[in-house]
């Protein structure tokens, strides 16, 4: 288990890097369309500072969180970046900045499980699924700015929530879970990552980039270098979910 240090190290890391993709980016350029339909860079910065501010109520408010979560409605994502991206940038900037740093100092002191809008987290959970939408949100901001990103280690907590997720997947759409276990063999940029018994057959091996980014729905199944073994794990690749909510669209293929 990764102690929860190395984690908020590596979510402010993450945090780090988006920032200093935007940090001097004109104002014009907060209004360039990323690859999610209707979202802006802004709208990429402000989802981010939003879900920062909730996961810090959940860890420091629970029954503030719980009363929030009663009054949602289906557009709630959307609606809280759309309030965001409409300030001006230097002050959406301060707002994410200070919302995630809050939330790692938070985090450091959490104790207990934390609501959220999936199954309560802990707080090493919370931080792995900070870091993977800090990775997958700053990934469309690059793609729009045209920024290459090397891929780096951190990428394997994002491939471990996707894999810790597979179940979920299958819940939020309504579909029974498989009994079989799975073997998940990725190939990051530090070696290779693996999850599961050796002797599973179901099975999923192939680039870390590709898993994370479809666990994140960031690319379509079909554009991918993934591997699978076994009619369940295919019917996995094609709705696997590492994020909290009602089942994502997905991309389109390229």
């Amino acid at each position: 288990m990764i102690e929860l240090s190395v984690l908020l190290a590596d979510l402010r890391a993450e945090g780090a890097e988006l920032d200093a993709l935007v940090a001097e980016l004109p104002e014009r350029e907060w209004a360039r369309a990323t690859p999610a339909v209707g979202w802006t860079v802004a709208h990429q910065v402000a989802h981010l500072a939003w879900t920062d501010e909730r996961a810090l109520l959940a860890a420091t408010d629970p029954v503030g969180f719980a009363a929030e979560l009663a009054g949602i409605t289906e557009r709630f994502v959307d609606d809280g970046a759309e309030q965001g991206a409409r300030l001006e940038p230097a002050e959406l900037l301060a707002r994410w900045r200070d919302s995630r740093s809050k939330l790692a100092e938070a985090l450091a002191g959490a104790d207990g499980k934390l609501p959220w809008y999936g199954p309560p987290m802990s707080a090493a959970s919370m931080a792995t699924a900070r870091i993977m939408e800090t990775w997958a949100h700053g990934g469309d901001v690059a793609d729009a700015l045209g920024v290459p990103r090397t891929p780096t280690p951190r990428l394997r907590h994002v491939a471990h929530i996707g894999v810790r997720t597979r179940d979920f997947a299958y819940l939020v759409r309504g579909l029974p879970v498989p009994d079989a276990q799975f073997r998940v063999e990725l190939v990051g940029p530090d070696g290779v990552w693996t999850w599961g018994p050796t002797a599973a057959e179901q099975r999923v091996t192939g680039p870390a980039l590709d898993f994370c980014r479809l666990v994140t729905q960031r690319v379509h199944r079909d554009d991918t270098g993934l591997v699978a073994v076994g009619q369940d794990a295919e019917v996995w690749l094609g709705i696997a979910q590492a994020f909290a909510g009602p089942p994502g669209a997905g991309r389109g293929r390229s």
